[in-house]
Formats: C-alpha cells, structure tokens, sequence
C-alpha cells in the first residue's frame, strides 16, 4: 500500500505561523493580560526576546510547531491506497418485468405435486436466473395497472432476489400495462452504455391500459437499441370443481394471453418472443436466456483508501494537551 495526500497544497499552510508573526499588530501595553496568551510559537517568530518567554519557552516552542505540522498533515487527508482491483463490470445491464397483476395468482401450475400460484412459479425460476447473472447489473420492474422500478440496476444479485421473493400478485393494480412497463424500461436503460442493455418481460395477459400502447415503446425501445425479449407464461388447461356434483370443468387459463402482440414488441426491438406452460418451459427460457453472450466493457479497478488523517490529528491533539499542562505547571516569576 502506498501513502498519498487527497489535499497536498495544504503544505503550504506550514509557514502560516511565521506570516502571523511577521505582519501581526503588536499587542498595546494595556492588552498585557491577553499578551501572556500569545502562543510562544508566535512570540519565538517574532522581534520578542527569548529571556521574555516563561522557562522551558524553548520547548513550548517545538511542541507547539510539532502540533501545528500534525494539523496541517492532517488536513492534507493522508491515505493509504492499495493494488488496484478490477470490478465485475463485463456484463450487461438487465432489466426484469414481472406483471404481478391478478392472473398471477391463478394457480394452475404445479411444483413437487402441488399446486403453486403463476407469481411462485417466477419467483422459484427467477431466483436462480438472478444467481446466475455473474457480472450483469441486474433491475426489477413490476407492473399491472402500473408500472414501478422496484429494483433500481445493480451487481447486488442477492438484493434482487430478497426483493423478488417478497412480492404478491395484485399489489399494482388488476390490469396490465405491458407498454408502459417497457417504457419505464427504456427510460432507466437509455443512458447506459449501447449495446448492453436487455429487458426481459414476462407476462400472462393482454396489455389493457396504459399511458403507452406495446407498439409504442417497443418502437421507442428500438430507437435506443434496448433489446426486449418477452414472455408469455400461464398454463393451457385448468381444472375447475364443478357445482352441484357436476362434472368438474377444463377451461383455458391463458385465453387472454396475447402472444401476437409480444412477439410484434421482441421483433421489434431485436429480441425473442417465448411461450412457457409451466416451471420447466419457464427454466429451459431463461437457460436460453443465460446463452446471451455479454458485451464486453471497459474493464474497471478500484482502489481500496484507508484514511488515516485522524493519527496526525490525534497526535495534535495530544501536544496541545502537553503544552497547556505545561504551562500550568511552569513556575510562575514575579
């Protein structure tokens, strides 16, 4: 580790005292009670002779230079910098939407034998997609009635994945607003670097509402070169108990999903459009997914400062204590 100064001009403070000693106004005769507070680094400066000091003045004199060298070293912010060390910044910048609208809760798909919500099925797929994302900012979006950043782009994996787990279906509104959730996309990607910027949409219905048609942010995401591969996730058959000993019901559960309108948005901005039926489908996606090459970045290092300005500050402090318990205890002349 090396030694640096954040603040090196403040060296030129060092011979403040001796300015203030050469150009200072002599103290007036009836000022002598505030004489006797003149600090003697000042008075050794000066025109005033040295048999004029209290005894051991010469000492004071050190002290007092050695404490006002410590300050000054001190609010030159000494530091000690380490090896440079470089930050996983190779991958891309990767925005998540998840649609947390109503029809998230429709349990039509199975994990282990048992039957889990569409929104638990994501979270158990997503968790290990996130993990996976080594070197990518990864960012999650929620929509439904609509859209919200939930996650702002990070390398804190683990932090997306708490977030993500601590979702529930419907907390946005019961519509879905596929387009604004791809703006929201483009307005946090536009300013990252080109080229490096994904948003994977998943989604169970047809957008419903919104300030932006899908066909309107994909047109502005394709201005910005913001690749959107989208989703449709939710299950073909549903099995629902029937009324009155009736015979028990299949329906479709993914009637309004709207598969022509994501596949109009990924083609649009250069992504795919996926179909998953259930957990399995959904984890061979996001594996394909995983199969996107990142786009190399300048490679950046950091380097880790401890700041240890509070030694020399510590040490001032302790030499002023030392020069006001000396002058306490000198013998006073007459």
């Amino acid at each position: 580790m090396n030694l640096a100064f954040a603040w090196p001009w403040a060296l030129t403070l060092l011979p403040l005292p001796l300015v203030i000693a050469r150009y200072l106004r002599p103290v007036a005769p009836h000022d002598a009670a505030l004489q006797a507070y003149v600090p003697a680094l000042i008075a050794s400066a000066s025109d005033i002779p040295t048999s004029r000091l209290v005894d051991g003045a010469r000492w004071l004199t050190i002290l007092l230079w050695l404490a006002w060298c410590a300050l000054v070293l001190a609010l030159c912010r000494p530091q000690f910098i380490g090896a440079a060390a470089p930050t996983p910044s190779t991958g891309r910048d990767l925005l998540l939407a998840v649609d947390i609208s109503g029809s998230m809760n429709t349990e039509d798909m199975s994990v282990d034998e048992r039957a889990i919500t569409r929104l638990d099925a994501v979270k158990l797929v997503m968790q290990d997609f996130i993990q996976r994302r080594l070197g990518d900012r990864v960012g999650l979006i929620v929509f439904g009635t609509n859209a919200y950043l939930y996650v702002p782009l990070t390398f804190d994996r683990n932090t997306v994945v708490r977030m993500l787990t601590d979702l529930h279906g419907n907390e946005a509104g019961g519509k879905t607003a596929i387009g604004d959730a791809v703006g929201l996309a483009v307005k946090n990607l536009r300013h990252r670097p080109a080229h490096d910027r994904v948003l994977v949409l998943l989604t169970d219905g047809a957008s419903n509402i919104g300030e932006l048609t899908p066909a309107q942010a994909a047109q502005i995401a394709a201005q910005e070169h913001i690749r959107v591969h989208t989703i449709g996730f939710g299950g073909d058959t549903l099995r629902l108990p029937g009324f009155f000993g009736m015979d028990a019901r299949i329906v479709n559960p993914s009637s309004d999903l709207d598969e022509a309108t994501l596949t109009a948005v990924a083609q649009r901005t250069g992504g795919r459009y996926f179909r998953a039926r259930d957990p399995n489908q959904l984890t061979q996606i996001y594996a394909a997914l995983d199969a996107i090459e990142p786009a190399a970045q300048p490679a950046q290092a950091v380097r880790p400062m401890v700041a240890v300005h509070h030694w020399p500050l510590a040490l001032a402090l302790l030499l002023s204590l030392l020069v006001g318990a000396t002058r306490v205890l000198a013998p006073r002349h007459v």
